[in-house]
């Protein structure tokens, strides 16, 4: 006779019990299972071989889970402006991720590097469950120029991982420099 969930999982094929699980309890086995390659150094014109990877068998239970997770992982450009910090999501994949095989996620070849003069930096997260709505969207809480992981909030406890990286070009983020202009004050030659 079993007394707990654990142990009718373990009996059911061997796959983990996670039926019950909250959106928390989902977001900290996605937090352990994931890691970030190739980001470390921010340095250079593109993130060209840097992942997101969702590991197979992470430590503690082996055991694959009975029922995978929906898995988002979204890629945000953070960028200093006049009036604040804009934030815009370049891409976002779906993919579905139980721990019995790897899952690999390249970044986007067209990340801006802010090579066009502006402070930019890259957020990337990944997260359980459906797409986030407005209000469960990053938000930056300090300059963006010294801004770090702990400067960024997102409204939702669905997040398992996330990195901010570092600028592509850290002179645009120096202390001081004057932001970019929300928007440009040149007229287009079309422009009637």
């Amino acid at each position: 006779m079993c007394s707990s969930k654990a142990s009718v999982g373990a009996q059911t094929g061997g796959c983990r019990d996670d039926g019950d699980w909250s959106g928390r309890e989902q977001a900290a086995w996605l937090r352990k299972a994931v890691a970030f390659h190739g980001t470390t150094e921010g340095v250079g014109p593109s993130y060209e071989g840097a992942s997101v990877v969702v590991r197979a068998q992470h430590a503690g239970d082996e055991r694959p889970l009975c029922r995978p997770l929906a898995v988002q992982v979204e890629f945000w450009t953070l960028t200093a402006t006049a009036t604040g910090t804009g934030t815009a999501s370049v891409m976002r994949y779906r993919l579905s991720a139980d721990g019995s095989r790897t899952r690999t996620v390249g970044f986007p070849a067209a990340l801006p590097t802010g090579q066009d003069g502006a402070c930019t930096r890259v957020l990337v997260a990944a997260y359980e469950g459906a797409p986030l709505s407005d209000r469960e969207q990053p938000r930056k809480t300090r300059d963006l120029a010294t801004a770090g992981k702990a400067d960024v909030q997102f409204g939702t406890e669905q997040i398992g991982a996330y990195r901010l990286l570092p600028p592509q070009d850290p002179a645009q983020c120096e202390a001081g420099r004057s932001p970019s202009p929300t928007r440009s004050k040149i007229w287009d030659i079309y422009h009637p």
